[in-house]
């Protein structure tokens, strides 16, 4: 479990954003924090691997946050997702310069952070899959930073496509280490095979997922779907 911290001074904001959090697999909230301070006792305390962080804070910044955290001497510093309604561009620079994994700009619903939550985590795996010691070529490194990005989903679907179940299937696909059926897409998400078929199609059509045929003895190829690299 990637043990997460969310730093926002709004207290309704900061539970929204610990819901969305817990219903992301592979991810724990270990606590919340209104303000720099508290942010960086609870990293001293709690430990956490990642941070979503706002950038506006009632002593600061949550870029102060990040530039404490880099200066300290004391032990590994948690990555950090930026979840802030600050579009500056000053901003966003100084927070890519501070090594911020990710920025996210409210408002944003579940979907659009359970992606880069799920890009983040895929990222981890990649990276402990290679092992501390191994030696990377062209090809893993490309799979890293390509991890780290999440592929976008059209921001409009289709006629008769729900945004939400569209990031549901895509996100099944995504985690999968396998390809999937529709059935087994469906038996995923909670939704019906046809629904599923429906949306991995539109899915293919978009470039975002990859149609595969496998041939059996006799009979129809059984198409499988699978996330695209």
């Amino acid at each position: 479990m990637i043990r997460t911290l969310v730093v926002d001074d709004d207290f309704r904001v900061s539970g929204i954003h610990c819901s969305y959090v817990s219903r992301v697999e592979g991810f724990e909230v270990v606590g919340q924090a209104p303000n720099v301070a508290e942010a960086l006792e609870a990293v001293r305390t709690l430990h956490p691997e990642l941070l979503l962080l706002d950038v506006f804070l009632p002593d600061g910044s949550g870029l102060d946050v990040l530039r404490q955290l880099t200066g300290d001497a004391g032990g590994a510093r948690p990555d950090a997702i930026m979840i802030t309604a600050d579009r500056d561009i000053t901003s966003v620079r100084t927070a890519m310069k501070l090594g911020a994994v990710g920025y996210l700009v409210k408002p944003f619903g579940s979907a659009a952070l359970a992606e880069r939550l799920t890009a983040y985590r895929e990222l981890q795996h990649r990276v402990n899959a290679l092992g501390p010691q191994a030696e990377t070529d062209q090809a893993d490194v490309d799979a890293l930073f390509s991890a780290a990005r999440p592929t976008a989903l059209p921001p409009v679907p289709a006629k008769g496509h729900s945004a939400p179940t569209l990031a549901l299937v895509h996100e099944a696909i995504r985690t999968a280490r396998r390809d999937l059926s529709a059935a087994e897409a469906a038996e995923l998400t909670g939704v019906s095979r046809a629904t599923a078929q429906r949306y991995l199609s539109y899915l293919v059509r978009e470039g975002l997922v990859r149609l595969e045929l496998r041939y059996g003895a006799t009979g129809r190829p059984e198409h499988r779907y699978r996330r695209v690299s």
